[in-house]
């Protein structure tokens, strides 16, 4: 067994799991809503030609936070955040880190052909799978946070609100700045993301913690 606090601190499940259940509900309502689709249609309509195409120095933003859902990147920066888990004698919401950003990019993986939503008349878009773990590393990244600082629930719940809907705008707005998915392809990943975390989080505690 693994010593030392819990994956998903105790401040923070009320709000973790708030966000989960609400993230469940768009992924499905949105996935439900665009299958089998590939033109424009509402929000994508309003928001997309005003994000599509970026040019010039936003071009190099957009590919810079982009290449952090790559492969590659994605290592690195799994590396480099579960690190600072370790650092601060925080194991389990290490392995949290790696665990849920493996369920996520599994599930949207997965998802893609379920779905079968097109881009470009040929590339699965729904849902967002750099979007997906870009807020998953940034929910976990709130838990610690929150755990080492020793946040109440408010203010923990204000820093959770706001790491992922950092993490969330700035890779939404890269990936649909780059043509890659539709606005609300981001909206789902963020919504699969947010509920994968709880649910791999309360898992890890499950099978790490001590025996009575």
């Amino acid at each position: 067994m693994i010593a030392g606090p819990p994956a998903l601190p105790s401040r923070a499940r009320i709000p973790l799991w708030t966000l989960g259940a609400f993230g469940f509900v768009v992924a499905l309502v949105l996935g439900v809503r665009y299958a089998g689709t590939s033109h424009l249609a509402g929000l994508d309509a309003l928001v997309l030609p005003v994000v599509d195409r970026v040019e010039g120095p936003l071009w190099y933003v957009a590919t810079a936070v982009d290449f952090a859902g790559e492969p590659i990147g994605a290592v690195v920066v799994i590396a480099l955040f579960g690190w600072l888990c370790l650092r601060h004698r925080r194991p389990r919401i290490a392995i949290l880190m790696v665990a849920a950003s493996g369920v996520t990019v599994a599930l949207t993986t997965g998802l893609k052909p379920l779905v079968g939503r097109l881009i470009h008349g040929e590339f699965l878009s729904y849902p967002s799978g750099h979007t997906a773990f870009a807020v998953t590393v940034a929910t976990v990244v709130a838990l610690l946070v929150i755990d080492v600082r020793e946040l109440g629930p408010v203010v923990g719940a204000w820093v959770l609100a706001g790491l992922v809907a950092f993490a969330g705008l700035a890779m939404g707005w890269a990936e649909v700045a780059l043509g890659a998915h539709y606005p609300t392809d981001t909206f789902g990943g963020f919504g699969v993301a947010v509920a994968v975390v709880p649910v791999v989080g309360w898992t890890v505690d499950r099978l790490t913690r001590r025996p009575a």
